[in-house]
């Protein structure tokens, strides 16, 4: 069984579509249940979450939670309530793959404990086209928090969660982990995300921006000055 858990801030505009299309896009005997986790969002994201709750018609079992914000915090308190033995972390633009509860668990079969999806942005624009094509490799380079992150509840209590040090890049600390450890695939069927930061913060200035994260990470940045390098020139 899985359970999928939906860290979201704000996310008012877009949560309703994701949750009405998770309803169609899995077999409800595959999923344990969908636990959206608000980091203190101050619109009516919560309400519109609890009218999937209450509408008990629904063939799958959703949940709502609250944590400190930030994703890496908000995960983990998803994955402590989850009851599934596959966690499944996605953001809430994000559109995984139809029958993608089945691709995770034929992989989990195989034994790929751990793994995403290669991904497509919402756009015709040809870099982000590419760099939608470049996630069907297992480049680490090429990975991040958009294409959604499966993991057996096993492995990710042996890992011990999301490091919660981290407020952006969260994401890509676990993945190096798994890495180091080898336990990563990239399942060959793409998740749909949105570029909607691109189209607020331009395509080519963002671009630099994670770019630089990445750099930085890599020559031994904390948490810290990566969280005010975000800040400064993305988060602004």
């Amino acid at each position: 069984m899985i359970s999928i858990a939906i860290p979201v801030l704000n996310e008012a505009d877009g949560i309703k579509d994701q949750l009405s299309y998770l309803l169609t896009a899995c077999s409800p005997e595959n999923i344990s249940e969908i636990i959206v986790v608000d980091g203190g969002s101050t619109d009516n994201t919560s309400e519109i979450v609890a009218q999937f709750i209450n509408q008990k018609v629904w063939p799958l079992k959703f949940r709502l939670l609250t944590s400190e914000r930030g994703r890496a915090k908000q995960m983990n308190v998803g994955a402590n309530e989850a009851t599934g033995d596959i966690l499944y972390f996605l953001h809430a633009d994000s559109f995984p793959p139809m029958e993608f509860d089945t691709f995770i668990l034929e992989q989990v079969e195989k034994g790929n404990r751990a793994g995403c999806f290669q991904m497509k942005f919402d756009s015709n624009h040809w870099w982000l086209r590419l760099a939608g094509w470049l996630t069907r490799f297992r480049w680490r380079a090429c990975r991040g928090g958009d294409q959604s992150q499966y993991i057996t509840k096993e492995l990710f209590d042996e890992i011990g969660g999301f490091d919660e040090r981290y407020t952006i890049y969260e994401d890509n600390i676990l993945i190096n982990e798994l890495y180091r450890r080898n336990e990563f695939v990239v399942i060959r069927n793409s998740l749909t995300t949105s570029c909607r930061l691109y189209r607020k913060k331009g395509i080519w200035r963002l671009q630099y921006h994670f770019w630089a994260i990445y750099v930085k990470k890599f020559f031994g940045a904390d948490a810290d000055e990566l969280y005010r390098y975000y800040k400064k020139n993305i988060a602004s």
